[in-house]
């Protein structure tokens, strides 16, 4: 990026920011329905699950409810972006010298802080629930580069949702598969309990992968070949979202 548009994405991001702290509803919402499921499944559900660990269902759990969180967060970004389109800010932006591109990365960074936020509660609830980890500082960075890796892959998703909806309902109802993905991977229970085919698909879907590596991580063990793969699929949702989020929208702004 140029000065020019690092300054214009500065004061862009610091604008959705702003629009951020005026609904801090926005962040506790996102935060409380993955709350509301941890809380379900260590206090009514964990007692009939077995996972095989050993350990607390706490820790086996918290990985795949920060999953959650994110992918419930990103479709505030979808709305958000459908809104200034609507709005008309968007046109207004374009007949100023502002960088086209700061536009999507403002709506981006936005997320990513706004996300960042959220897992911040949710993990402050599961100590608080008896989360305990044996992570060292480096395992904590890394985690903290796969839950950065997986927020703005989802979140260029999300620009992508934004700028093709035609409805507020459409903009934000793009993050229901996303959400409903970690139901169906290792995050709850493990993929050898499932059905055949169900299990098949567990295994072989980006969530476990990252819900693995997350796990391992926060645990202090090896994570094995499970972050190469889990790195692979973030980098290629990652890459293909935003090629596809640019096309989008260029093809919007003719």
């Amino acid at each position: 990026m140029t000065t020019h548009v690092l300054t214009d994405t500065r004061v862009l991001t610091g604008r959705s920011l702003r629009h951020v702290l005026r609904s801090p509803d926005t962040i506790i919402t996102t935060a409380v329905t993955p709350v509301a499921l941890m809380l379900l499944f260590v206090y009514v559900l964990g007692g009939a699950i077995d996972t095989g660990t050993g350990g607390s269902y706490v820790d086996y759990l918290l990985p795949g409810i920060l999953l959650i969180t994110v992918a419930s967060g990103v479709a505030y970004t979808s709305y958000r972006l459908f809104l200034d389109l609507q709005g008309g800010i968007v046109e207004r932006f374009r007949s100023m010298p502002v960088a086209r591109s700061s536009v999507l990365w403002a709506h981006v960074l936005t997320s990513l802080v706004a996300n960042l936020v959220s897992v911040t509660l949710v993990v402050g609830v599961g100590l608080l629930l008896g989360f305990r980890t044996d992570a060292s500082v480096g395992a904590w960075l890394a985690a903290l580069g796969i839950i950065v890796l997986f927020t703005l892959a989802l979140t260029w998703l999300a620009v992508v949702a934004g700028l093709s909806a035609r409805t507020v309902d459409g903009a934000s109802a793009f993050s229901y598969p996303l959400i409903f993905l970690p139901f169906v991977s290792s995050a709850f229970v493990p993929t050898d309990t499932m059905p055949t085919a169900v299990a098949w698909f567990a295994e072989n879907q980006p969530v476990t992968a990252v819900v693995d590596t997350l796990r391992a991580l926060l645990a202090g063990q090896p994570v094995g070949s499970d972050i190469w793969l889990a790195l692979a699929w973030l980098v290629g949702i990652l890459v293909v979202a935003q090629a596809w989020a640019v096309a989008t929208y260029r093809r919007r702004m003719r």
